[in-house]
């Protein structure tokens, strides 16, 4: 392929490059020139043409691309245009992408990096908005800046997907699942993988391995915090991931009224006996038609922090249902200001010692 060099101002190869390394993908969120993407650049005068190798052909996530690649090389002195061309890398080239993302890690084997702090969202039974503290708790520890991943772990009961407004699928590199990416979190859930609104009709032993295919193939990268929506109640999942991430951390989420909080200690017993330390208890859905103090009560009877309370607020569930979380779509809300709070206790509140503390939205 000819090259042709210019005289400034006509922007050079290395400049084209230097801009190219600010072009991130999107889904496996490091520079396409990092990731051996770019198949050429060409300069005719002030236009230049660039070629960059999609992981898969058909990408979801072209106009990403097209919009960056204008923005930090279409901007640089003496560049007049800019036309972005798609090519597909080989079979060999996704290999060794592959065998790049994974670090030298065995293709086998729980791909959370060790540094990566896991945190089970758990309760004792359905329908206190535990899927909804995942997303907007997930979505709190990434706009302060953390790399976030979520793992959907209900199984049966599957709706992160539409509470993040996600509905493409997940690409697959090589045998490595490359998770969709929402309001800046990573996403796994088995609902990408269902037609419409199946039901999962599913055993225990197929539930562990769907759990560990996500852990096993699914290219988390390097995160600081994966947030997991766990299934409520205590059954094969839930043992399933105390298994295989001995290191998770589980807070346990109830509403004020005395059955959810005696529930919500079933769950936090077995978070323990699985090897869980238990962070905390969050309240949810303090109101008057639930009542108070529930989550102070439990927290007491298990001997762990109250995380802070989160009052019933019908937004939660209008921005799940718009598939904006409540602290990014109404951050000066009470409900998510106090969501904010809880975030705030919960990276205060790791084993080994305390993090930056998480500023509170004004």
């Amino acid at each position: 392929m000819r090259l042709t060099r210019y005289s400034r101002p006509v922007g050079t190869r290395e400049e084209i490059l230097a801009g190219l390394g600010r072009v991130i993908d999107p889904e496996l969120r490091r520079p396409v020139t990092e990731l051996n993407m770019v198949r050429a650049v060409e300069l005719d005068g002030p236009d230049v043409t660039v070629t960059i190798a999609l992981t898969v052909a058909g990408c979801p996530l072209r106009s990403s691309f097209e919009d960056q690649v204008a923005q930090h090389v279409g901007t640089l002195p003496g560049v007049r245009s800019v036309r972005l061309e798609f090519d597909v890398m080989s079979p060999d080239e996704r290999a060794a992408l592959t065998t790049q993302l994974r670090g030298g890690a065995p293709a086998r084997g729980i791909q959370v990096s060790p540094r990566t702090r896991v945190l089970a969202i758990a309760s004792g039974k359905g329908g206190v908005g535990k899927s909804s503290l995942t997303v907007n708790i997930a979505a709190a520890l990434a706009s302060e800046g953390q790399e976030v991943g979520v793992l959907d772990a209900d199984i049966y009961g599957h709706s992160i997907p539409h509470m993040l407004g996600i509905d493409q699928k997940p690409v697959v590199v090589d045998k490595m699942i490359v998770p969709p990416v929402a309001h800046d979190l990573r996403l796994m859930s088995i609902g990408f993988f269902l037609d419409d609104n199946q039901p999962v009709m599913w055993r225990g032993p197929m539930l562990h391995r769907a759990l560990e295919q996500f852990l096993q193939d699914v290219h988390w990268g390097d995160l600081d915090t994966l947030v997991v929506d766990m299934p409520p109640g205590t059954g094969d999942v839930s043992i399933s991931l105390g298994q295989l991430l001995p290191r998770a951390e589980a807070v346990v989420v109830t509403t004020p009224q005395p059955l959810a909080q005696e529930v919500a200690a079933r769950a936090a017993t077995m978070a323990q006996r699985t090897g869980m330390r238990v962070v905390g208890v969050v309240e949810n859905m303090t109101s008057d038609v639930f009542g108070s103090g529930g989550g102070q009560r439990l927290a007491t009877q298990l001997g762990v922090p109250l995380l802070g309370s989160i009052p019933l607020d019908a937004r939660v569930r209008e921005a799940g249902d718009a598939g904006l979380p409540l602290v990014l779509r109404d951050p000066d809300s009470a409900s998510a200001q106090a969501i904010r709070e809880v975030t705030r206790a919960i990276d205060a509140n790791r084993a080994g010692g305390f993090t930056r503390t998480l500023p509170l939205v004004s």
